[in-house]
């Protein structure tokens, strides 16, 4: 039981200490975004070709917006469809070996889109993260944990086995005590992006009422559906 105590207090250290995200613009108080019947699936063809067309349009759009917004990073993002089987749809921002920026999509996601104003949203969400530094801003909040973790089991005097469990507990803790705001800030910049490139951030977003949704789990990493639509809602309404 002491580890468990030692656990949220090391949590609760975390919130307070991480590297805090930028706060999102929550606009004015509005009515929630209707969902609008979505339509039958796409055939394979039409959804390869809406994806297609999506990339070609969005990529120099969101290089644009990386490089006025965020002039040190690499903004030369590489578009990769992720074919390995998969349970879900899912989209993907990670870096490669050089620190150059991928988006990745897999075939389910690509599939599951109804209309290009939804890819381009993921596109932009995905491109957002990087223009947002989400990825060393987590690495940093992991790295602050594992320090943390260390600190707390020196300081209960537990043994190797002990100080392990608590630096991996800071790691995990760290990394995902602001990921469900990263969520946020990524889908408030990427309806920027999406509306910069000339698609529809709100008819986009309508993806949130095909996906489950994470509900409000504590260090879950992913924010409630209905508080992504009510973010995407908000910035395009001040746009």
């Amino acid at each position: 039981m002491r580890i468990v105590s030692v656990t949220c207090a090391l949590a609760l250290a975390l919130l307070a200490a991480c590297d805090a995200p930028v706060p999102v613009d929550t606009g004015p108080e509005i009515a929630p975004l209707e969902q609008v019947p979505a339509g039958p699936r796409l055939s394979s063809r039409q959804a390869m070709n809406n994806f297609n067309a999506v990339v070609r349009r969005m990529e120099p759009v969101a290089e644009r917006y990386c490089r006025r917004e965020a002039p040190n990073l690499n903004c030369d993002f590489k578009i990769v469809v992720d074919e390995r089987p998969a349970p879900g749809p899912n989209a993907f921002q990670t870096l490669d070996e050089d620190g150059r920026p991928i988006i990745g999509f897999n075939v389910p996601l690509i599939a599951e889109a109804r209309n290009q104003d939804e890819v381009a949203f993921v596109f932009a969400h995905e491109a957002a993260h990087h223009i947002a530094g989400h990825i060393p801003r987590s690495q940093s909040n992991a790295t602050l944990g594992v320090l943390l973790g260390g600190i707390a089991a020196s300081a209960i005097g537990v043994d190797a086995s002990g100080t392990d469990t608590l630096q991996r507990v800071g790691a995990t803790v760290g990394a995902r005590s602001y990921s469900k705001n990263f969520e946020l800030e990524a889908d408030a910049l990427g309806t920027r992006i999406t509306a910069e490139a000339g698609y529809d951030p709100l008819r986009g977003a309508q993806f949130f009422f095909r996906i489950p949704d994470p509900g409000n789990q504590f260090l879950g990493t992913h924010p409630p559906n209905a508080e992504r639509l009510r973010t995407v809602q908000r910035t395009a309404a001040g746009l």
